[in-house]
């Protein structure tokens, strides 16, 4: 049977001292269920329209892009817009061609959203990243939230790097390439070590 997230948390707050005060002020890691597959287009064009915005400007341009298409967000559906519309619902020109190609690579079977969650991390990220637009955290966080992956270690979110350094480095933020080899003693459990991560980044206890 697999290995949930909540019995991941508890595994690591059995490892590790500090782990174990993270679980006990924040509970176990709390996520629902895999969104489906069919989910998985909208996902990652909304992680493309929502980069580099605040959540409030990202939620307001992402619903005027939903509204743009009648029934299910697919390749499809985006492919027959004109792109005077994704603009016009507030998206960059870069966006706009962000989100065509990953269409694009959809529609055409270069990308395969509905068997991507068959592959490895390495494979997942290496898939995804071709696609413009999509860089490596943006395929990390689909493999965490998307993919459920419990194994995945985002040593370039500012986030895991500040809670990390304030948890269990004496303050201290480590650079990404720091951070890689300290996330070994939570593997495979590396997604839920990065929950608590950015737990502590907004906790006044690790201040």
């Amino acid at each position: 049977m697999p290995v949930t997230h909540q019995a991941a948390s508890h595994e690591l707050a059995r490892r590790d001292t500090v782990m174990e005060g993270l679980v006990a002020r924040h509970g176990l890691m709390k996520i629902g269920a895999a969104p489906p597959a069919s989910k998985r287009f909208e996902t990652l064009a909304n992680a493309i329209a929502s980069q580099q915005l605040n959540g409030r400007a990202a939620a307001s341009i992402w619903a005027r892009v939903k509204a743009l298409v009648e029934g299910a967000f697919t390749a499809d559906a985006i492919l027959a817009l004109p792109i005077t519309q994704l603009r016009g619902a507030g998206l960059s020109g870069s966006k706009c061609a962000s989100i065509l190609d990953l269409a694009e690579q959809v529609s055409d079977g270069r990308v395969r959203l509905e068997r991507i969650g068959r592959l490895p991390n390495d494979e997942v990220i290496e898939h995804l990243v071709a696609v413009r637009g999509i860089g490596p955290w943006t395929a990390q966080m689909f493999l965490m939230f998307s993919l459920r992956r419990l194994d995945v270690w985002p040593t370039g979110d500012y986030g895991v790097r500040n809670g990390y350094g304030r948890a269990f480095n004496g303050g201290v933020m480590p650079t990404a390439r720091e951070l890689e080899p300290l996330g070994d003693r939570f593997a495979p459990y590396r997604s839920v070590a990065a929950w608590y991560c950015w737990a502590a980044a907004d906790d006044p206890e690790y201040r």
